[in-house]
């Protein structure tokens, strides 16, 4: 073939795929003119996101019902009153506010600042979104309990549709103070039949972390530690012991807890007739996270006043 017409094939290919190209996005114009969601940015079932900047009620409405229909989850700013009935009754007057809708069903109302939700509704709520020239409208519905919450939106910013997904474990590492928390709570974390009486008692050198007593009735102090525990803290709690002696008419025991001993300490809790107990700072953490409601109180011993509480 003449080098020629080689180069002419070429040329012809070239125009061939531009002219394709300008035939693709005439059709695309004529078909999406009247729906610019889809023509900016197509929700297809495996885009992670799609995010619209100040769009109209309408086109709002329809990216929002489509995100709902497939289980994403949205968030929406915007100018915003809010309506609730259920539990209680509330009215939240107009401001700017981030409206989350998780794939659940569960709804939040931000307030630009803060981090609780001035507006919520647990998992298992139904929704519907209505648009008109003025304002767009979300209602979420929810039986068991039954209770509603309108939102009405007198301007939209953003709106943002999400497919997400987290499999991962939330890990919570408690602090030394969950942890006395979670010993109180559930006091056979330290031992069966252990009854808290108070923490963070004073003492002559200190403050005792965690006070009580055993199930043979014999007073019991505990000093935590959230990482290993080294010989300091072992004396530390060693101090304790003679100046509460001097004050109670039993028994005295002392126990040190902490996830794990420093090399030594174990000897020198034995020679100075001290206990060690082995607690994972994330048992507690995972007991706190059951407890969330539950008050300290309901779990401390109310016996007669005892020698220690006296004096």
């Amino acid at each position: 073939m003449p080098i020629t017409s080689l180069f002419l094939s070429r040329a012809k290919i070239i125009r061939i795929i531009w002219f394709s190209y300008a035939l693709i996005l005439a059709f695309n114009t004529l078909i999406y003119k009247n729906n610019p969601i889809i023509r900016l940015n197509p929700m297809t079932d495996q885009s992670k996101a799609i995010v619209l900047t100040n769009p109209t009620f309408a086109e709002a409405a329809a990216t929002i019902e489509k995100a709902l229909l497939q289980r994403r989850t949205l968030v929406v700013a915007g100018d915003c009153r809010v309506q609730y009935t259920g539990r209680a009754k509330s009215t939240l007057e107009p401001g700017d506010r981030l409206l989350i809708i998780k794939d659940d069903g569960s709804l939040l109302v931000h307030r630009p600042t803060g981090y609780e939700p001035v507006n919520w509704q647990p998992t298992g709520s139904v929704f519907h979104v209505q648009a008109t020239p003025d304002e767009l409208e979300v209602h979420g519905t929810r039986q068991k309990p039954h209770e509603t919450v309108h939102i009405t939106f007198n301007a939209v910013y953003m709106v943002s549709a999400l497919n997400l997904t987290d499999a991962g474990d939330f890990l919570l590492h408690a602090t030394e103070d969950d942890m006395h928390r979670a010993i109180l709570l559930k006091p056979e974390l330290l031992e069966e039949g252990f009854k808290p009486i108070s923490w963070e008692k004073k003492v002559e050198p200190g403050f005792v972390d965690i006070y009580g007593e055993d199930k043979n009735g014999k007073l019991v102090i505990v000093e935590v530690k959230r990482k290993t525990a080294t010989k300091e803290a072992a004396l530390q709690l060693a101090k304790y012991i003679e100046p509460i002696k001097a004050k109670v008419n039993r028994e005295v025991r002392a126990i040190l807890v902490a996830p794990s001993l420093a090399n030594g300490v174990q000897r020198m809790l034995a020679t100075m007739g001290l206990e060690y107990k082995a607690l994972d700072p994330k048992t507690c953490a995972n007991v706190l996270k059951r407890s969330e409601n539950t008050k300290l109180e309901a779990y401390f011993l109310k016996p007669q006043e005892s020698d220690f509480e006296r004096k």
